[in-house]
This record gives C-alpha cells, sequence and structure tokens, in this order.
C-alpha cells in the first residue's frame, strides 16, 4: 500500500471552503481511479496548514494517477487560498483501526527523520512497541505508520474521537514517542495537533 500527501498552508478564513472542495469535487474523482483505496483531510484551523492524503493499493496505481490528480490539486489550493503545495509518497507500513472515527476527531501526527535503512526497523517498533501503548489511551481511534525509504523520513496519525482527549494524552504520548525515536535511532522533527476535517478509508488492517 501505498500514499499520497499534499501539504497546503492555506488562509484560515477559507478552510471551510477548502475542505468542502476536497470533500466534495476533489475526493469523488479521485477514489474513482483505480487502485485507490481511500482519501482524508487534516486541518489546523489557527495556523492555516492543511494535509489531504489519499492511498493507492499499488506503487504503480500512485504512479499512474499522478497526471490525473494535479489539477484537481491546483483547484484545492484555490479554493484554500494558496499558491503552492508539497507533496510527498510513502509507503504504508501499518494501519490499525479500533472503530470508525465520530465527527469531531482530532489527530496527533509526528513527522521523524535520520532512519536510513532503517525502515523495517521503524515499521517493528510502530507495531510491537508503540501500538499496545497508544491503544490503551482515552478515546484511541486508530494509528498508522507512513515511511519513504528513500528520503529515511516517516509520519505517524493517531487519531482520537474528540480533541480533549488528544490534549489529555501528550504527556503519555510524549514518553511512548521519546522511547520509539530512540530505539530506531530517529529524529522527531515536528508535532501537530490537526482536526479530521473528513476520512474516506478503505485500506486493509496492516498491525
Amino acid at each position: 500500500m501505498y500514499a499520497r500527501t499534499t501539504t497546503v498552508q492555506a488562509e484560515p478564513s477559507k478552510i471551510d471552503d477548502g475542505i468542502a472542495n476536497v470533500r466534495d469535487e476533489v475526493t469523488p474523482v479521485i477514489t474513482g481511479i483505480d487502485g485507490c483505496v481511500g482519501m482524508s483531510m487534516l486541518a489546523d484551523r489557527a495556523s492555516g496548514r492543511c494535509i489531504a492524503t489519499s492511498s493507492w493499493e499499488s506503487e504503480a496505481a500512485l504512479r499512474d494517477s499522478a497526471d490525473r490528480v494535479r489539477p484537481l490539486r491546483d483547484g484545492a489550493e484555490r479554493a484554500l487560498g494558496a499558491s503552492t503545495s508539497t507533496v510527498d509518497t510513502w509507503e504504508v507500513a501499518v494501519v490499525h483501526r479500533d472503530h470508525a472515527m465520530p465527527d469531531g476527531a482530532c489527530a496527533r501526527v509526528t513527522w521523524l527523520s535520520g532512519m536510513a535503512d532503517n525502515g523495517d526497523r521503524a515499521a517493528d517498533v510502530f507495531r510491537m512497541a508503540v501500538l499496545p501503548k497508544v491503544q490503551e489511551l482515552d478515546g484511541f481511534c486508530s494509528a498508522s505508520l507512513l515511511i519513504s525509504r528513500e528520503t529515511g523520513r516517516a509520519v505517524s496519525t493517531v487519531t482520537f474521537e474528540r480533541r480533549e482527549q488528544v490534549e489529555a494524552s501528550r504527556d503519555a504520548a510524549t514518553g511512548i514517542r521519546e522511547a520509539a525515536s530512540r530505539d530506531i535511532g530517529a529524529t522527531i522533527d515536528e508535532v501537530a495537533e490537526l482536526e479530521v476535517a473528513f476520512a474516506h478509508l478503505h485500506l486493509p488492517e496492516m498491525a
């Protein structure tokens, strides 16, 4: 499984318009492309950062969709009041869902780097050391790990039913995150908490 993330720095006043564009116009087209297994979007209304993710059943499907996705991305940028976006591609290493996310769900996203030739180790640590702990946190919904073997980067996403549960779990999450990063020899580049704007996902369990 593979994923493409598009990060846009939106005008905060246009985030609702941008979410509507990605949900109602972009997602139906992308999820209709052969090999697509889902689409989701995270948003930070304070900073304006938005992250849209499409998931694909193979690297070939991800690659073959690039030309069809590009004009949709351009339209989403305009709706969000942005002129550029950053696009990254990933291998989906781990996916686990406890239950569906309700409206108002929130995610904690962690970006890591410095894992050259260590992607398999990162997946193993996330699966065996991180997942059992985050599943015990109040309000846990799901967790995933995306890795880039080419760049030595990774991004983990843990979702909760409500923002309050994300906030309440910060101290516990810090301990889990720091122990895991030491184990795999990774650098924690950033941690962010974002609203789950929508999630239409059909990825299989990969835990």
